[in-house]
């Protein structure tokens, strides 16, 4: 059974970093491209990085530069890590991956091709 448990959230100031993790089971990772997307309160979810089955990385504009994304094969595990944090990177952080393997190969940013996932996990910037 796929599943997906994001880690690592927690209250920070201003300027400060946190590393998320989202282990992973019941599937090949290296196979499957993986995206972490956030949801803050009152607005849409988005995409924040992804990295493409075919290990293509991507970022949105407003993480550009500060987060970096990551996997690990051998762990089963995806990370996220967020430097240099702001008020506005507050919401609940969620990992995704498509429904099967080799899809999103290239472009991965977007939500609509992921079908599983995580729980989420609480990241809150604030002085």
């Amino acid at each position: 059974q796929l599943r997906l448990v994001e880690s690592g959230g927690g209250l920070v100031q201003p300027g400060e970093s946190l590393r998320l993790s989202c282990a992973t089971s019941g599937f090949n990772l290296d196979a499957y491209a993986i995206g972490w997307f956030r949801q803050a309160p009152g607005k849409e979810r988005e995409a924040v990085a992804c990295v493409a089955s075919g290990y293509n990385i991507d970022y949105a504009d407003s993480v550009a530069g500060r987060f970096t994304i990551s996997k690990d094969i051998v762990k089963k595990t995806a990370y996220l890590q967020m430097d240099s944090l702001k008020p506005e990177d507050t919401g609940v952080y969620y990992c995704a991956v498509p429904a099967g393997a080799g899809s999103l190969f290239t472009q991965c940013l977007g939500a609509e091709g992921y079908a599983h996932w995580g729980q989420g996990t609480q990241v809150t910037v604030s002085s």
